[in-house]
């Protein structure tokens, strides 16, 4: 515990004082820190200039990360007949239909991404005070109820992030481990920050992207500075 302590102080210490940083002297500044004994994952959190309360301020999407996650997700599928089979194909780790509502209602969400047909959504739909605070429902927006089940799977399995504002305004994600170079944190940061910016709402009023920190799990945060996260999207998006 002592241990654990010390290293933490020594983290708050290394970060005291540093804020909106260069996106790779943030990376490198979290990565340096990060010497816990697993690979923690590196996250980013958005303060958004929205009120989610407002259907029109709703920020929500998906993102491939082009350098992937790191992350093993497991994904379920709700298909029947040749779409079931698809699924599987694919990859799926679990398939079913009235079987898996029953198993998610007795309490087994061992799943990362849920994905169901459209035809399915009335048995979906009765999951939805389990899987909607989990963040787990599907929703056609982000591309989670399809037909094209193998796609869908395919994009869950190869880096797909999927993104929504939460009360405050706060978008997070994991974008990566800290095991990854400074230069494949970085793609995927600004990859995830454009497609943010490019969900930006008709009803955003004022600076649009407030604030952007990155963490390691365990670690401290620090501030990047939002003009050089923002990639290849327009700066004026940001506003």
């Amino acid at each position: 515990m002592a241990k654990h302590g010390k290293r933490t102080r020594a983290a708050r210490d290394a970060f005291a004082g540093k804020e909106n940083l260069p996106v790779e002297e943030a990376i490198s500044l979290v990565k340096e820190h990060s010497n816990v004994k697993f690979d923690e994952t590196v996250e980013v959190a958005m303060n958004l200039g929205v009120d989610p309360r407002h259907a029109d301020q709703m920020v929500r999407g998906t993102v491939t990360l082009p350098n992937g996650t790191g992350k093993t997700v497991r994904v379920a599928v709700f298909a029947r007949g040749p779409k079931a089979e698809e699924a599987e194909a694919a990859g799926a780790d679990i398939v079913g239909a009235e079987d898996l509502m029953e198993r998610i209602q007795g309490g087994e969400i061992n799943f990362d991404r849920c994905i169901a047909t459209p035809d399915m959504m009335p048995v979906v739909g009765r999951l939805g005070k389990i899987l909607g605070p989990r963040n787990l429902m599907p929703n056609p927006k982000v591309g989670t109820v399809t037909m094209d089940v193998k796609e869908a799977v395919e994009a869950a399995k190869g880096g797909q992030v999927q993104f929504k504002a939460e009360k405050a305004g706060v978008v997070h994600a994991g974008i990566g481990k800290a095991s990854f170079t400074v230069d494949q944190l970085a793609g995927n940061l600004r990859a995830f920050v454009d497609a943010v910016l490019r969900a930006k709402p008709a009803g955003a009023k004022g600076t649009y992207m407030k604030k952007i920190s990155i963490s390691s799990t365990m670690g401290p945060g620090v501030s990047v500075e939002v003009m050089s996260a923002t990639g290849n999207a327009p700066a004026e998006a940001a506003e």
